[in-house]
């Protein structure tokens, strides 16, 4: 059974195309990247989308006169392509209870940090800022919080005494590019499992 991806996304989209060299290597098998989603227009991960012969979406949200009805349209157009799946790559917005509640441990993000720290913006700076010596990055489902859900999978690396926020951020996106093809991979072949807030990884 084929399993239908929507990719919601506000930038440049490194994290999609991560995606789609895993679906074109044969790595994540029986996925269909169905439609790409955007709520910036000139964002390029559309047009990384057109360039694989995805459907490419712009969903302006200045058109709608609330986040609520913006959102329906976003459930509307994911339900119109059957997407069994929705990751967030690089989406800058928080999404509403209307949007998680219709794909229910069916959404995944990728945070640049070791989850339950550096929520929200700027993670690799919050890690330097702070002083921690491991950072890294957490692919995790997504519930009403801000970077709040059960936690899939995380990579560490390594904190540097010259390192900028660049550099590690660098490194992070690398280790990002790593574990969210293998958490979509792991969904599509139904070995996770939630249990409350943990998940676990069904051994078939």
């Amino acid at each position: 059974m084929t399993t239908n991806i929507g990719v919601l996304v506000s930038g440049r989209g490194s994290n999609l195309q991560s995606i789609i060299d895993h679906v074109e290597s044969g790595y994540l098998k029986k996925v269909k990247l169905s439609v790409v989603i955007s709520d910036v227009k000139d964002a390029f991960a559309l047009e990384r989308a057109k360039m694989h012969g995805i459907d490419a979406v712009f969903i302006d949200p200045r058109a709608y006169a609330s986040k609520m009805g913006f959102e329906e349209k976003i459930i509307t157009t994911l339900k119109s392509y059957n997407v069994d799946l929705v990751l967030l790559a690089g989406y800058m917005r928080i999404l509403g209870s209307e949007v998680i509640q219709t794909y229910r441990e069916r959404i995944m993000n990728i945070h640049p940090a070791l989850l339950p720290s550096f929520k929200g913006l700027h993670g690799p700076r919050q890690a330097l800022e702070y002083g921690v010596k491991v950072a890294g990055c957490t692919v995790h489902f997504v519930d009403e919080g801000m970077d709040s859900g059960p936690i899939i999978l995380q990579s560490c690396v390594p904190v540097k005494d010259n390192d900028t926020e660049s550099t590690l951020a660098s490194r992070i996106l690398e280790q990002e590019h790593r574990i969210f093809p293998e958490a979509v991979k792991l969904f599509t072949e139904g070995k996770l499992k939630l249990d409350g807030r943990i998940v676990l990884r069904r051994e078939n």
